[in-house]
């Protein structure tokens, strides 16, 4: 049964403890869901199939879904009033760190470079970074072709370090021409408007895009990461961390993982993960 969405009167503080207004105080997420019924979580609005608000409905997409069905185990089966709230690339550690969302599904890679500022649970699903150019490119067919081009450069994301960077932040260390962007969803506008070459993000991401206009863009099918998505939590909640990732893993043995992947990219022709990938050490 999916949640039912309400809006909060007031934004409720996720400290450890965490703040419930007359409802005393949690000392995680876990305990505030289980005590109050009433949970905020942050996704994308911008992202087809992972993460879209269109008009006054609640977003939708796989990472939205993934949240129900987290949110609901966590609850132990009762009901639970959903708030959600956006959460772009760029602020989703200070949404988690200021309370105005107490978990975080939207594409939240897991990088050692946000460990100190997130526990993450999960991750729920593994991906890759790939590249997507307009159809008719024809100076674009491997990722080392991103050489001298202009790639759309995303604030708060790591997928134009990948791109730019050497490691340990990014990987491929090229030298190409950046094209800052608000979200990704500008990134697409950007590409097919000719302001730029390519767009660089996971595959999950850059499939959703391409099936809402068949035929104007066009995935590489170069991969060149492996990218974790976990559920972001406010550094030090280890309870609700470990009860998460309990969840994920029931959600891989129950077949709702794999169901929801073909509900969303079953039609875009990617190879969709098939096993849930190792569980990180909650931290």
């Amino acid at each position: 049964m999916r949640a039912v969405a309400v809006v909060l009167a007031g934004a409720v503080a996720i400290a450890i403890p965490v703040a419930c207004g007359g409802g005393g105080a949690y000392s995680s997420v876990l305990g505030k869901i289980r005590g109050t019924g009433q949970v905020a979580v942050g996704t994308k609005w911008d992202q087809p199939s992972l993460g879209l608000k269109v008009g006054t409905g609640d977003p939708e997409g796989f990472d939205v879904d993934v949240a129900r069905y987290v949110v609901a185990k966590l609850a132990n089966g009762r009901p639970v009033h959903i708030t959600w709230r956006e959460a772009p690339a760029a602020g989703r550690e200070a949404l988690l760190q200021n309370g105005t969302v107490d978990m975080v599904f939207a594409t939240y890679s897991i990088t050692e470079a946000r460990r100190p500022k997130v526990t993450f649970a999960g991750p729920y699903v593994l991906v890759h970074q790939d590249t997507m150019v307009l159809a008719g490119n024809p100076d674009i067919h491997q990722v080392d072709d991103l050489r001298g081009k202009r790639v759309c450069q995303v604030p708060g994301s790591n997928s134009f370090k990948r791109v730019a960077d050497p490691p340990p932040d990014g990987k491929l260390d090229l030298p190409v021409v950046a094209v800052p962007a608000a979200n990704y969803s500008d990134c697409v506008r950007k590409l097919s408007a000719n302001e730029l070459d390519a767009v660089s993000t996971e595959d999950l991401t850059l499939a959703g895009f391409a099936q809402q206009v068949p035929g104007l863009f066009r995935l590489l099918n170069d991969p060149f990461t492996d990218e974790l998505y976990g559920i972001g939590l406010k550094k030090g909640d280890i309870e609700t961390c470990e009860a998460a990732n309990q969840a994920v893993a029931e959600m891989w043995r129950d077949g709702t993982a794999t169901r929801l992947l073909r509900k969303w990219f079953g039609e875009t022709g990617l190879r969709l993960p098939t096993t849930m990938p190792p569980p990180e050490r909650c931290s």
